[in-house]
């Protein structure tokens, strides 16, 4: 029997045209908006049912269990001064394990098929870091999600697929800067080559069609300033 074809998700990071339109254009999103500041739970529902049934959403989780609050993007993020000192690095504490209980309850409301836990540079592989990553995925409740990794930091790639694997993540990565960590499911962010600014040339989107090629599930998403156009052509080519 024929190998069954890879199945291949595209999108944009965020709405980026009307909603209706969106969703009438292109199979999946990024909610990346729920990094700075997570939406009222009747808003996510509210995108839920306007969303074809087989569309799927993805999320970025709440800045507050990644980034501590000295990062800059906190100044579109809501939160008491006293929860400020607790923030990040995965701490496994009262504050960070409330702002996964408000991720998951609405990533329940979308129906969502992962969460992406997206780094900053300063969370670097040392002995605490690494605990507090393994102590987090280990207890934070999953229910049917997967959970997408985004190291930023100088960590090896031996290191990010040993932990991949004993933790059930998913590498996310640019697969045209850095080589992913292969498994049943692979998660592609693209943020431009050159800059915001970067339109992807048919040869660069040829060589990320043949990174999707590696695995039975791959999703990526767009965040250039031209992603609308350059998802639209991705799409047509993985068809």
């Amino acid at each position: 029997m024929a190998a069954k074809p890879p199945i291949i998700r595209t999108g944009c990071c965020g709405f980026a045209i009307a909603q209706a339109a969106y969703f009438q254009k292109f199979s999946s999103v990024e909610i990346d908006s729920t990094f700075y500041q997570l939406p009222r739970l009747k808003t996510a529902a509210s995108w839920r049912a306007a969303a074809p049934k087989d569309f799927q959403f993805t999320l970025k989780a709440w800045q507050v269990i990644t980034h501590r609050a000295t990062s800059p993007t906190y100044k579109r993020t809501r939160l008491a001064e006293d929860d400020r000192q607790h923030c990040g690095h995965f701490g496994f504490n009262a504050t960070i394990r409330w702002a996964w209980d408000e991720t998951f309850a609405v990533a329940q409301e979308l129906r969502a098929v992962l969460v992406l836990f997206q780094c900053p540079a300063s969370f670097t592989p040392t002995a605490d870091h690494i605990t507090g990553l393994k102590k987090f995925f280990e207890r934070a409740k999953r229910g049917k999600l997967l959970f997408g990794w985004e190291p930023r930091g100088a960590w090896e790639p031996e290191q990010i697929a040993k932990l991949c694997r004993e933790l059930d993540l998913i590498h996310v990565v640019d697969p045209l800067k850095t080589s992913p960590t292969t498994g049943k499911f692979q998660y592609f962010r693209l943020h431009g080559l050159t800059g915001a600014s970067h339109r992807y040339s048919d040869e660069e989107l040829a060589k990320l069609r043949k990174s999707c090629q590696q695995a039975p599930t791959s999703y990526c998403f767009f965040n250039n300033t031209n992603m609308v156009r350059d998802v639209a052509r991705f799409a047509a080519l993985t068809k």
